[in-house]
């Protein structure tokens, strides 16, 4: 077997320890020592790959993000080709945005549950270098999906979508993260609001499609809440709460 075959094999096997450690741990709680344990290699090894923990943690990403972005770029490329210059339903936008991720966590070879548990967990505390870290993998992508939505909805404040498009990452930050809010809040965890007598029978990639099944159509009622006197402000007065606000079309 030849040097540079063995280095790849290396490589990846630090990378999939790294990627289900970080995880289960987190950055902060995730050693060295440990990775290097459980993916059976020196420290010398992770360093000549990686150079630090960061960079691992940065390069478990990125094995990941490089495959969604082109995946959501393509989809979208696909939508606006097949729409012949029309705006696209905000609905196609979503499911090509959010839908793409969340169908990760069906494929195994992507990554599956363990990528999206570890992308959510580290979406909602990320450390300061991450944050620069996804703000530049994240940046074309996220330029383009915006100009889509604000096509797609033109009566509704661009400020108003950006808003929107916050809630609906946070949302499925969380969603993705695991079951630990869940637990602290209802006693449940997510398989047993999944529908699935067995959850752990019924696997990560079952737990995935039920996931996606609920939040989805989540997601698609935030962007069609009706405006609020905040956002429309040519908007009149309701009448009563919960009327009058501007409906967006999707």
């Amino acid at each position: 077997m030849s040097e540079p075959k063995n280095n790849h094999d290396t490589r990846e096997r630090i990378l999939d320890v790294a990627e289900r450690l970080f995880m289960e741990h987190g950055y902060e709680g995730t050693s060295m020592r440990v990775i290097t344990t459980a993916a059976e290699v020196n420290l010398a090894a992770v360093n000549y790959h990686f150079g630090s923990k960061e960079a691992l943690l940065c390069a478990v990403f990125r094995r990941r993000l490089g495959w969604l972005n082109r995946e959501r770029l393509q989809a979208l490329d696909v939508l606006e080709a097949q729409a012949g210059g029309a705006p696209l339903k905000p609905s196609q936008i979503l499911e090509a945005f959010f839908g793409t991720l969340l169908r990760m966590g069906e494929d195994e070879s992507r990554g599956g549950m363990t990528f999206l548990r570890l992308l959510g967990r580290t979406l909602t505390e990320p450390a300061e270098f991450i944050r620069t870290f996804f703000a530049n993998e994240y940046a074309e992508v996220i330029d383009r999906y915006k100009l889509a939505l604000f096509r797609a909805l033109p009566d509704v404040p661009k400020a108003e979508i950006v808003w929107r498009l916050h809630f609906m990452l946070g949302a499925m930050s969380y969603a993705i993260a695991g079951t630990d809010v869940l637990r602290v809040v209802t006693g449940c965890e997510l398989g047993d609001l999944a529908g699935e007598q067995n959850a752990d029978a019924a696997g990560d990639s079952a737990l995935a499609r039920r996931l996606s099944q609920r939040l989805m159509p989540f997601l698609l009622g935030g962007l069609r809440a009706p405006l609020s006197n905040l956002a429309a402000p040519s908007a009149a007065a309701p009448e009563s709460p919960g009327e009058g606000g501007q409906k967006p079309e999707v």
